[in-house]
């Protein structure tokens, strides 16, 4: 694993980036995440299965919705996973994708994209617990009468933090045991569906309100693949990250794609009309399928879903205030470790508390501002993988992205270009009484005013004088 030397030799006016192994003498008698539980986790930041997938299926149809599914992870994911993989073997630092772009560009950036980052959770998160809530009223009505959905929105966002104030062990392990489970009732799907060929062609559904069309479709396919940077955020916490992380990331990417592919491709076979489909529908389809109990463990995996997503997305969040906490970036209150489990446990709970203030907003427009603020940051990590290429020629990156130089820079391309849909649709929704393209430009132009008020408030800067370290 890195040392904090090599940033202090070679960008002399940074400080040490965060949490490595000098800054955490007892790390080594914590468990750290191995292969399958890293990959779990991976999965749940990305995906959480096919859950919140049906209205591509609404917007695009059948086949144009299974070609978007193929299609989104060789341009979209595959090229992210293949960035991180390189980036987090070469600096496998606490914070990931913020210590890499620091490195890569200097403090102003680093701070943007922890900015970016942070800000885009604020929406991102809140969709979690919205399908958590949107699963259980299939099966329990009740629950969509007065505030009582946002009530229980609001238990799924304290258990999640308590479970990480837990550890990380406690949380991979969860996602791996929930991966499990909520990928029962679709492998029972896939297995069904050919004995139904033609059989749905002619089912009476529910009514859907969705009014998602196909470039609606295509940007909740991209949110459906977005998030593989979320799980270096936790390097510090991985055994052996330079080799674990690559192949975490290209198993997962697999795993991800097979589990939104198959099932739609299943029912696409049983005849049932694409417009049968919208949010949450999944429930229902299932119980045509299957019956009762096929719809109850729909139900209850989707639920499953959202939980195992926002469970693990606290873990890589919350990493992020502390890193920045021991960069000197933020107070240092958000450095704060639980004695035990050594989870950030201030930094859990302030961002929880963020969390819990969008949970009102709806799906689609929590999708489009997430994938604007979160596409501006991945952005950023494309160009430091780049810039790192022409600084640090020399650094050890156990795993490289092919093709050389040219291929670091063109493996940048095809991402930015599917980004280029969000602000086309970020024209069309609107917070607050104005676009959602206005809005995040607020959001992000925000950044640089929040990275000059901390300098007015730390004159002297962010680097801090280090205390020797003990001989060992």
């Amino acid at each position: 694993m890195a040392t904090a030397s090599a940033p202090r030799q070679q960008t002399e006016n940074l400080q040490p980036l965060s949490a490595v192994p000098n800054k955490t003498p007892n790390r080594k008698k914590f468990v750290r995440l191995t292969l399958w539980p890293l990959v779990a986790a991976t999965f749940f930041m990305v995906s959480g299965g096919t859950y919140g997938t049906e209205d591509i299926v609404h917007g695009a149809g059948y086949w144009r919705a299974i070609l978007i599914l193929l299609l989104t992870p060789l341009l979209w994911s595959l090229p992210t996973a293949f960035m991180i993989g390189e980036l987090s073997s070469a600096l496998p630092f606490e914070g990931g994708y913020y210590a890499w772009v620091r490195r890569a560009m200097g403090n102003f950036w680093g701070f943007q994209e922890a900015w970016l980052s942070l800000v885009a959770s604020i929406f991102d998160m809140a969709i979690y617990p919205t399908l958590f809530v949107a699963y259980l009223t299939r099966m329990f009505p009740w629950f969509q009468v007065n505030n009582r959905g946002w009530w229980v929105a609001l238990v799924v966002v304290i258990a999640c933090a308590l479970l990480n104030i837990a550890g990380v062990k406690v949380v991979s392990m969860t996602s791996l045991w929930l991966f499990f489970a909520l990928s029962a009732p679709f492998v029972a799907i896939v297995l069904l569906a050919p004995f139904k060929f033609g059989a749905l062609a002619n089912a009476v559904t529910k009514p859907t309100t969705s009014t998602v069309d196909i470039l609606g479709g295509l940007l909740i396919c991209m949110w459906n693949y977005m998030g593989w940077d979320n799980a270096s955020t936790i390097a510090t916490e991985v055994e052996r990250p330079q080799r674990t992380y690559p192949r975490a990331m290209l198993v997962a990417v697999a795993i991800v794609a097979v589990s939104y592919i198959l099932p739609f491709a299943a029912m696409w076979a049983t005849g049932l009309k694409a417009n049968a489909w919208e949010t949450g529908s999944w429930a229902d389809i299932a119980g045509l399928l299957g019956g009762p109990l096929l719809r109850v463990g729909v139900v209850l995996g989707g639920m499953i879903s959202a939980f195992g997503m926002f469970n693990a997305l606290v873990m890589s969040y919350s990493r992020l205030p502390l890193a920045m906490a021991q960069d000197g970036m933020l107070p240092g209150v958000f450095g704060k470790l639980q004695k035990k489990s050594r989870a950030p446990w201030v930094a859990i709970v302030a961002l929880a508390i963020g969390w819990a203030m969008c949970l009102g907003l709806g799906f689609a427009r929590l999708v489009t501002l997430d994938i604007l603020l979160y596409g501006a940051s991945l952005l950023l990590e494309f160009v430091a993988l780049a810039v790192l290429r022409f600084r640090e020629p020399d650094l050890a990156r156990p795993f490289r992205v092919p093709g050389g130089l040219f291929g670091a820079i063109a493996i940048g391309i095809p991402p930015m270009l599917l980004l280029g849909f969000s602000v086309i649709r970020s024209e069309h929704e609107s917070v607050l009484g104005m676009s959602s393209f206005a809005f995040g430009m607020i959001l992000i132009a925000a950044g640089f005013v929040a990275y000059a008020v901390n300098h007015l408030l730390k004159p002297a800067g962010w680097v801090r004088e280090e205390k020797p370290q003990p001989a060992a």
